[in-house]
């Protein structure tokens, strides 16, 4: 069996060691690039499975070029590494196609779940929808009927609500930004705390009807906040 290929860039010689040391102990092939022309070139001549991105490579192309760059003709997961505080950074690099990222400092640990975790998800989101159908724990969505159920219960959901839900569930584990989310809702986005509120708003409402509010459950089940970035739905088989 082929090992997972993992193309690192990130401009910091030390993070690199611990990368191709760490990963490595884990079975991971890795390839490393210190900027963002050598990491465009190597993704093209390496077609690695997964690439972890450091945002901040000092000088352009950064992480989120590359990203942008790579997803003019590859689907491999993408995970980026932020500083932390960096919210802005994640938010555009989440919008050219990032599948997740990583706060640094971080715990290697932390690392390999997430990486386990988008490579998951890439195989899991095309069975979910080719099967029409997508469940986790006690909740049954029906892709084909367009029919919730919870615990054999059909629950009802607005046109919107619904949207949002199959969004979050046909995503996996994948982070969701505000504006993301609200394209659904209102077919526009907007970087505007008043606007997001309405987010806010249908994720309550939903997560009232799947009973996986803080009224039903300490924390939640299904839907996960990202502060300040958006939400994200439990990933499906470590669910299971």
């Amino acid at each position: 069996m082929m090992s997972t290929q993992i193309l690192v860039v990130d401009d910091d010689p030390q993070l690199q060691k611990l990368m191709r040391v760490g990963l490595g102990s884990y079975g991971y092939e890795i390839i490393l690039a210190n900027n963002g022309e050598s990491a465009i070139t190597l993704a093209a001549r390496k077609q690695p499975n997964l690439f972890i991105l450091d945002i901040n490579l000092g000088h352009r192309p950064d992480g989120v070029d590359v990203c942008k760059t790579i997803r003019e003709w590859t689907t491999a997961p993408v995970i980026m590494l932020s500083a932390n505080g960096d919210k802005q950074s994640v938010l555009s690099a989440l919008a050219v196609g990032a599948d997740d990222y990583v706060t640094k400092p971080f715990d290697m640990e932390i690392l390999v779940a997430r990486i386990k975790a988008v490579m998951r998800r890439s195989s899991l989101e095309a069975s979910s929808i080719s099967s029409g159908e997508i469940r986790v724990h006690d909740l049954v969505i029906d892709l084909v009927n367009r029919r919730v159920t919870l615990k054999g219960e059909i629950i009802h959901f607005t046109p919107i609500e619904y949207k949002v839900l199959t969004l979050l569930a046909t995503n996996p584990g994948k982070v969701l930004t505000f504006n993301k989310l609200l394209m659904e809702i209102k077919g526009a986005s907007s970087e505007r705390p008043k606007q997001q509120h309405f987010v806010r708003v249908y994720i309550n409402t939903i997560r009232k009807k799947l009973k996986d509010d803080s009224a039903n459950r300490i924390s939640p089940l299904y839907i996960f906040n990202e502060p300040g970035i958006g939400y994200r739905f439990t990933d499906i088989e470590a669910s299971e």
